[in-house]
């Protein structure tokens, strides 16, 4: 399993980020797969995941409405849009993917936790929002 994300960036406050991260070594469209972050200091957060297998999508409360995930699964790519950025919203973010759960359907919290549960295996994008 090898995830590669990109797209982190230095913004200013009220900006927009778009991550992506490539996917490889398991089937895109047979787990839930989703994005997590981790600032300084802080605890790992998870962010917002989508399933593979019906495109449903959880969100967290801090992003709901800012964030969208989206995904290519003919590309294995998985994509977090950001908009409305504050300082808050800066950490390192990564991607992975939730392989307790085979086809989920209808994603709830615990499919984001079982991403969080197997993320920060892979380098991150750094994405900074200066105020």
């Amino acid at each position: 399993v090898q995830l590669v994300e990109s797209g982190g960036d230095l913004v200013q406050a009220g900006g927009s980020v778009r991550l992506s991260c490539v996917a490889s070594g398991f089937a895109f469209g047979d787990y839930a797969i989703g994005w997590v972050r981790q600032a300084p200091g802080k605890q790992r957060e998870g962010v917002a995941c989508i399933s593979g297998m019906d495109g449903s999508t959880y969100y967290a409360t801090s992003v709901k409405g800012r964030v969208t995930i989206s995904s290519d699964n003919a590309k294995n790519v998985l994509y977090l849009e950001m908009n409305n950025l504050n300082p808050e919203d800066t950490a390192v973010y990564y991607c992975a993917a939730d392989f307790s759960a085979f086809r989920p359907r209808r994603l709830g919290r615990l499919n984001l936790v079982g991403v969080v549960e197997s993320a920060l295996r892979s380098q991150g994008t750094q994405v900074t929002v200066s105020s």
